[in-house]
C-alpha cells in the first residue's frame, strides 16, 4: 500500500498572494532593491521562510520538466519511531515543492525478505530514488542491486545491507548504539549479578543485529558477572515480545537486566510489570534500556519503569534521506558531516 506525498510546485505569485503584496514586489525584495517599506520587506521574507521557498533551486527545478518521485519502504505495523519518519516526511510538503520532488510511502513487512524484495522489485523504473529500511538478506540485497542497475538512487535508512550496491546509509552507527546500552545496562546494575535478557525484533535486521553484537561486546568485556541469555526475537510486535519476554521471567528468577533493541516496547513493559505483580517491586530492580524517545517511552521513563532510552532523531533521518536522494539524482556531494546521525542518551532528568 502506498500513500503519496505530491506536492505542486511554488511560484512567485504563491509568496506575492501569501505576503499580500504584488509579484513586481517579490522581484525587489529578492533583488534587494529600494523603494519597499521595512514591514513589507519584513512580511515577503515571512512568507518566503515559511515555505521553505528558494526561487533559483524552484526555477531549476521547473526546468527539469516533471517532478523527481522518490518511494519510501517503510515497515508496516505501528512501529512508533517509524511513523515519526513518516510524520516529518509529511511535514516536509513546502520544502519538496519548491523542488519539484513527490515522495510516495510503501509499507510492507520488512521482516520477510519475500515481501520485502518483492516491494523493492515493483518499484524498478518507477522511481528516482527509493529510501528502504532493508532487512540483511540476499534476497533483498539482490534488488536493492537490481534496481541500482536500473538507475534508481538507492539509500538504505535506519537499518543498512552494506554488501549491496546501495548509494549511501541514512542512520546511526548501530554498534556504538549497542555498546552504549551494554555500558548503561552494566553500570546501572552495579554490583548485583544475575542474567540480561534481549528483545530483538529480527536478527536479520542489520541495525538489530549491530546493536546485539555491540551489546556483547561490552557485557562480555566489561561486565562479565553478568550472564546475557539468548536473544528473544518479537518481531517489534507488542504481543509477542510481551509472551516471549514472560516466558523468559518464568524461567530465570534472577534476571537483572533487560536490553530492547527495537520496538514492541508496550509489551516489553508489560512483562515488566507482569512480573512485578508477582514479585512486588521487581520491576523497579530490572534495569530496562530501550531506544527512541516515543510517547511510549517518554511515560515508561517518567513512570520509572524504563531507565534510558539511545535515541535517534526521526526528523534529521527523514530529512537526511530526501536530501541525499536529490543529491545523488542531481549528481551534487553529499554533505557527508550536516546527514550524520547522533547517538543521544534519554533518561527521565533530560527529557526532551
Amino acid at each position: 500500500m502506498a500513500e503519496t506525498l505530491t506536492p505542486t510546485a511554488l511560484t512567485l505569485k504563491d509568496i506575492a498572494r501569501e505576503a499580500g503584496v504584488s509579484l513586481a514586489t517579490v522581484d525587489r525584495v529578492l533583488h534587494n532593491r529600494p523603494g519597499v517599506r521595512p514591514d513589507t520587506v519584513r512580511r515577503v521574507k515571512a512568507a518566503i521562510e515559511r515555505n521553505a521557498f528558494q526561487p533559483h533551486v524552484a526555477a531549476a527545478e521547473l526546468a527539469r520538466g516533471r517532478a523527481r518521485r522518490f518511494a519510501f519502504v517503510m515497515p508496516s505495523g505501528s512501529n512508533p519511531f517509524m511513523q515519526q519518519i513518516e510524520a516529518y516526511l509529511g511535514e516536509m510538503s513546502a520544502w519538496l515543492s519548491a523542488r519539484r520532488l513527490s515522495v510516495e510511502m510503501v509499507a510492507t513487512d520488512v521482516f520477510d525478505p519475500s515481501s520485502l524484495a518483492a516491494s523493492l522489485e515493483a518499484l524498478s523504473g518507477d522511481y528516482d530514488g527509493v529510501a528502504v529500511v532493508a532487512l540483511d538478506h540476499p534476497g533483498v540485497r539482490a534488488a536493492i542491486n537490481d534496481l541500482v542497475d536500473a538507475g534508481t538512487k538507492v539509500v538504505t535508512l535506519v537499518s543498512d545491507v552494506p554488501s549491496s550496491r546501495r548509494h549511501h546509509y541514512v542512520g546511526i552507527d548501530n554498534i556504538a548504539a549497542g555498546r552504549t546500552a551494554g555500558a548503561l545496562v552494566g553500570r546501572l546494575v552495579g554490583q548485583r549479578s544475575g542474567k540480561v535478557a534481549i528483545v530483538a525484533g529480527s536478527q536479520g535486521l542489520r541495525d538489530h543485529a549491530e546493536r546485539i553484537f555491540g551489546f556483547n561486546q561490552v557485557m562480555a568485556t566489561e561486565f562479565p558477572g553478568l550472564g546475557v541469555l539468548p536473544v528473544l526475537e518479537g518481531r517489534d510486535e507488542d504481543d509477542r515480545s510481551e509472551q516471549l519476554l514472560a516466558r523468559l521471567f518464568g524461567r530465570h528468577a534472577d534476571i537483572v537486566g533487560l536490553y530492547n533493541v527495537g520496538a514492541g516496547t508496550q509489551g516489553v513493559a508489560n512483562a515488566l510489570g507482569d512480573r512485578a505483580a508477582g514479585d512486588a517491586g521487581r520491576d523497579k530492580q530490572v534495569i530496562f534500556v530501550g531506544h527512541d524517545v516515543t510517547a511510549l517511552t517518554r511515560r515508561l521513563l517518567l513512570q520509572g519503569a524504563m531507565d534510558a532510552a539511545i535515541s535517534q532523531n526521526p526528523g534529521h533521518e527523514a530529512r537526511a534521506a530526501v536530501r541525499v536522494l536529490l543529491a545523488l539524482a542531481r549528481g551534487e556531494p553529499i554533505l557527508r558531516e550536516q546527514e550524520k546521525i547522533r547517538i543521544d542518551i534519554v533518561m527521565r532528568d533530560n527529557l526532551p
